[in-house]
């Protein structure tokens, strides 16, 4: 008999153990599940991300990155130093540039108001979906040339990271189901026309 309750003690202990032990990637509170927030490696794995979900019969001509790095058929880190480019290309503000401390960008090969896109990880203590905010002030208040973007779409992706694209909607459409394909935790604050 003393087997027996030993063998069934040791069963229960068992089993409890691997209930205890079970791996689990959600935390359990109180009956609900929360999921956990995964923030990305950096700036460029995200467009890289997103770009990949994209089918040869599906891609356009593009570049990313900065005139230093420049990748001719992808996307690129684009440097913090040149804050006038960034301005001009990305639609950084110069007092928004202390702000960030990474940055990786596509581009349309053949005009920029077709498509572009930035992507900058917020420096400790910034708040994304402020940071967010000013890049949509930007885009609002943006002088266009040479052809005007159609449409807006920024996004905050692992709460350290705002992603800001514009062009045609035949680009951006398309970019932006890729996006929240790639990212579904993704926060969407903008997809809206530019009104000229």
């Amino acid at each position: 008999m003393k087997k027996i309750i030993s063998l069934l003690l040791a069963l229960t202990m068992l089993a409890a153990m691997a209930v205890g032990c079970a791996d689990n990637n959600n935390e359990t509170t109180a009956g609900t599940t929360e999921s956990k927030v995964v923030v990305p490696a950096s700036a460029l794995e995200i467009l890289n991300n997103i770009w990949a979900l994209y089918g040869d019969e599906e891609k356009f001509p593009v570049m990313g990155g900065d005139y230093e790095t420049m990748n001719p058929e992808g996307p690129g880190n684009y440097g913090l130093t040149d804050v006038e480019t960034l301005g001009v290309q990305l639609l950084v503000p110069a007092d928004q540039v202390k702000n960030i401390t990474e940055a990786a960008s596509l581009f349309h090969g053949m005009m920029l108001n077709n498509f572009t896109c930035g992507v900058f990880h917020v420096a400790e203590g910034v708040d994304a979906a402020a940071f967010a905010d000013t890049m949509h002030e930007a885009v609002k208040n943006a002088q266009w040339m040479c052809g005007m973007p159609e449409k807006t779409v920024i996004a905050v992706i692992g709460g350290e990271y705002v992603l800001m694209a514009f062009g045609i909607n035949d680009a951006i459409n398309p970019f932006e189901t890729k996006l929240t394909t790639a990212y579904p935790d993704a926060v969407v604050k903008y997809s809206e026309a530019i009104v000229g």
